[in-house]
Order: structure tokens, then sequence, then C-alpha cells
């Protein structure tokens, strides 16, 4: 059913009030402090984030990545360099990440710039992973045409006999980016659709962050 109305798909906030002393002066200090909450609840996947990244033809594109560190300086997460996102990623390195815990009434933006992380940290965190994300990653060629489904487990079951007595090799393609943000947004659910936006913007050597208040 292609028409369908979802006006009335709606519900109240009525999570407590955000001020802005409440804020960390650091925007990754207040991140880390909204991260655990989520870590805390029953969210599942709370590291989960949504990646938005732009093509050549200025088209945007969105998907979901997994957050696996967060640095003093930037967002850390893994993908395939040569991937539609590594190949938008490498055109125009500005992008968006946002986090939506619905249980919380939270969402935090962060805007700023990717850049590849080393080879070495790629390499050391491909090491730390299970042996099948090994073995997906080294097997899959992300976002290139399959002919089916057999064709991927062939391939996987080829290299996993293939390595099955010794390490699987780090991919050349396959390797993390780091997010160095310029903006953040806290957003706090309220009632009446009343709710506490406050951004986070730093000076010029992005060493302190003046916080203001955004309407809703």
């Amino acid at each position: 059913m292609p028409n369908r109305d979802y006006q009335n798909e709606r519900r109240d906030y009525d999570a407590p009030g955000l001020s802005k002393t409440q804020l960390n002066a650091s925007p990754f200090v207040q991140f880390s402090h909204w991260m655990q909450d989520a870590l805390n609840s029953p969210i599942q996947d709370a590291t989960a984030m949504s990646l938005a990244t732009v093509d050549r033809a200025g088209q945007p594109h969105n998907r979901i990545v997994l957050l696996k560190e967060t640095t003093t300086t930037g967002f850390i997460f893994y993908t395939h360099y040569d991937s539609d996102k590594g190949h938008e990623i490498q055109h125009n390195p500005k992008a968006a990440l946002l986090f939506f815990w619905p249980e919380l009434d939270r969402q935090v933006r962060i805007e700023g710039e990717l850049i590849k992380i080393s080879k070495a940290d790629s390499q050391a965190y491909f090491e730390s992973r299970p042996k099948d994300s090994q073995l997906a990653a080294l097997s899959s060629m992300q976002s290139k045409e399959v002919a089916s489904r057999k064709v991927l487990e062939n391939t996987f079951a080829q290299n996993a006999e293939k390595y099955q007595d010794q390490p699987i090799p780090h991919p050349e393609h396959w390797g993390g980016y780091c997010l160095r943000p310029n903006k953040f947004e806290f957003w706090q659910g309220r009632p009446n659709r009343l709710h506490d936006r406050f951004i986070y913007t730093p000076n010029e050597n992005a060493t302190l962050w003046a916080i203001q208040r955004l309407s809703p």
C-alpha cells in the first residue's frame, strides 16, 4: 500500500529537561556521559550511528555504521575504503554523524571532516576482531555488484579454508576513519515539542567551545 497516512503516528516526550548548566564545557566529555547512559540502558546497538556523506553530483547518502572509538580529537569507525562511501569521502571529506536513542528521548548530531587513521591502528583493530568478521572484510568487495548470495558464501568459504591455520591478512582496502568535529548538537525531547537543543562551536584553535541554546 504506497498510499498511507502516518499523521497519527506520534507520542509524547516526558524526559527531564536539559539546561546549559548541566552541560560539560567539552562536547567530547558531554558525549561520553550520554553514551554511557545509552550503554547502561536497554538500548540495543547504542553505538550505532548514521553517517551522511555526499557524492560528486551533490547527492547525499546515509547509512548506519558502528562507533568503535572516541579520542580527544574525534570519532572512529571502520569500513571498506573502496566502497561507495569510501569514494564519497575521498571526493569530499565533510560528513555528519547522528546518534538517536529514542528510549532516552535523545539525539546527538556531529559534523566535521573525515581522515583515514594510520594503517597500524587499522591493522591492530582488524586483528582484534572475531575471525568470521576478518574473513567477511577480506571476502567482500563492498558496494560492488555480486551475481548471487552463493558467490559471497563461496568466497568466504574459500578464504576460511585458505587461512584455516594461519592469521588472516589485514586487507589494504579495509580500515578506519576518524571524524574530527567542528560542531555538536545535543537534543533532549521535551513535552509539547518544546525540546531542549544546544550546539557547541569551537574557537579558532578548537581549544574552547561556545555553547548556545537553539529554539526547537
